[in-house]
């Protein structure tokens, strides 16, 4: 058999992966389907424990909105911290990504234990017909694993904040929910890096996006919008997360990052010598890409929804940071 040129099977070659970066960058991200009056939304735990009374502002909230609410099984449940033990929990997701009559899921409290169960999670029938996964801190685990899927989820407020957030923060749920214009006009900040970027936004608590690094949950980070929050971590510990993400590479192919709250921090009895976001400033000051920082998304009061896995553009100038969904 006659062997094809070296310079053939060079040029295929390049070729070749041309095509697969092509693919990549043109992948096409499922919207879930948006809410009406009189559809219903799921509210279950998939972390931390949480009692039933304490949901009834966000029970009301979502019933002034028109809609139904069924609670799940996990709330009212208690295995030390968590909501159950690990497969009440992932038998209660299940349920309600399977149930057709349920058209969103809500999660009732983060804390830590998404990551206990999600490989327990049967994802078939809902990558037929997804729904939205709305939530944000610990169950970035599901946004970062619902990407990989291909499927947007909504980083919003948990149902346990209901009661105290910002009148932006409930605003701009229910909007993402019903599917309504999302775009944010922030003061500028002095840290902000000015430009402009597009491109699909990814991401959620630094923390979480650190700890299932090398797992099949983790998020490809070349060519996003990445967005960070964090709270109650060390301050060392900071810039020990942006540090390894830095040393891997992740940071090399971002078009943005936006930083949300970083929230209650520590400090050693010997100072770190950098509050958060002069550690993340640190780290990232060397990259070209635009950067907006204290964008009002995370453990905050004001914590704005934000869709992961939709295309949006930024513009970060000496006024302000604007970020548009398409």
């Amino acid at each position: 058999m006659k062997k094809a040129p070296t310079s053939k099977l060079f040029t295929f070659g390049i070729l070749f992966l041309f095509s697969i970066i092509h693919c990549q960058a043109q992948r096409k991200m499922i919207t879930p389907e948006f809410l009406h009056k009189g559809d219903t939304i799921g509210i279950l735990a998939t972390a931390r424990k949480i009692d039933l009374a304490t949901l009834q502002p966000a029970i009301k909230l979502l019933e002034s909105w028109g809609l139904h609410v069924e609670i799940g099984k996990t709330i009212g449940k208690e295995d030390h911290q968590l909501a159950g033990p690990d497969w009440m929990r992932a038998t209660d997701f299940q349920e309600m990504i399977d149930n057709p009559k349920i058209k969103a899921i809500w999660g009732a409290k983060g804390g830590y234990g998404t990551v206990r169960i999600i490989d327990r999670i049967d994802f078939t029938k809902f990558k037929q017909k997804p729904k939205w996964i709305a939530g944000f801190s610990d169950m970035t685990v599901l946004h970062s694993h619902l990407n990989n899927m291909g499927i947007e989820t909504l980083h919003s407020m948990m149902a346990i904040s209901a009661e105290k957030a910002a009148p932006e923060t409930l605003e701009s749920f229910r909007k993402a929910l019903f599917g309504e214009k999302l775009e944010y006009h922030i003061p500028t900040h002095p840290f902000n890096k000015k430009g402009t970027a597009k491109g699909e936004i990814v991401g959620g608590n630094l923390s979480v996006l650190y700890s299932i690094m090398g797992s099949k949950s983790e998020i490809d980070y070349k060519g996003k919008i990445l967005f960070i929050e964090d709270l109650d971590e060390y301050l060392y510990h900071i810039d020990r997360m942006m540090m390894n993400l830095k040393r891997n590479g992740y940071f090399d192919g971002l078009k943005a990052v936006i930083v949300g709250g970083m929230t209650s921090m520590n400090d050693n009895d010997i100072p770190w010598g950098k509050d958060a976001l002069e550690i993340i400033q640190d780290v990232l000051k060397d990259y070209k890409f635009p950067i907006i920082y204290n964008f009002p998304a995370g453990h905050i009061k004001d914590n704005r929804a934000l869709i992961l896995g939709k295309t949006v553009s930024i513009d970060v100038n000496d006024k302000e940071a604007v970020v548009k969904f398409e």
